[in-house]
């Protein structure tokens, strides 16, 4: 592994242990709001990695730094719900589990928002979806580095935001909606979806749909990031 992978990797470690953070952070927080103190008794409503990790040391640590040897960076994390109040509230638990993956999609705005604004100023220059860095710096420097955060953040936040919204168990999308359904319905889902078996085909299904749209959503939110920029 060169010098320029170890940057990535460590860049790419970096951006998802602060990804996952926020996600779980949020559906705390809006668990909290909605009545839950589950997840904020063992300190989750927090952006401070160190609780989450202690929850999921195996998803947090272990398991990003074993697939980075394969080349990705694979991760997971997670937040106590109490069952009770989720079934008490279906409503509200389908708040909290749109939560975590909006916290995603602000992360993203605010990379792709940065990169948009580096092209239009003239700091940075798009590149095609063929890379990690979604622009260059004339001149390289620290910009490239900074280009590289910018981008990772951009990308990794876009792919859990469409990952964790697809609707199968136990994704976060698969709670959401619920809010879509009257609560006796959103109940009933409830109930449908804790099924393991459904988590464990759930799972799969997310992966394969993952494989055959991940570069179609980069490749369209890239074209849309700099639509007009040059």
């Amino acid at each position: 592994m060169d010098a320029d992978q170890l940057l990535l990797g460590l860049v790419a470690y970096i951006v998802l242990l602060l990804s996952l953070t926020v996600h779980e952070a949020a559906h705390a927080w809006t668990a909290l709001r909605g009545g839950d103190q589950t997840a904020y008794l063992g300190g989750q409503v927090s952006l401070d990695p160190r609780p989450h990790i202690r929850r999921e040391p195996f998803g947090m640590v272990v398991l990003p730094l074993i697939s980075l040897v394969g080349g990705s960076m694979f991760g997971y994390a997670s937040a106590p719900i109490d069952p009770r109040w989720a079934y008490v509230h279906p409503k509200r638990a389908a708040v909290v589990a749109a939560a975590g993956p909006l916290a995603n999609l602000a992360l993203a705005l605010i990379g792709g928002s940065a990169l948009r604004l580096g092209v239009a100023v003239g700091w940075f220059v798009p590149v095609p979806v063929s890379s990690y860095e979604l622009a260059v710096v004339p001149g390289g420097g620290v910009g490239e580095s900074v280009v590289l955060v910018l981008s990772v953040l951009f990308s990794m936040n876009l792919l859990l935001f469409v990952f964790n919204l697809m609707p199968v168990p136990p994704l976060d999308g698969s709670s959401a909606i619920g809010l879509l359904l009257s609560e006796s319905s959103a109940r009933r889902l409830q109930e449908w979806m804790a099924r393991p078996m459904l988590a464990l085909g759930g799972i799969l299904l997310a992966y394969l749909l993952m494989r055959r749209i991940v570069g179609p959503v980069l490749w369209a939110a890239v074209d849309l990031l700099y639509l007009g920029a040059g």
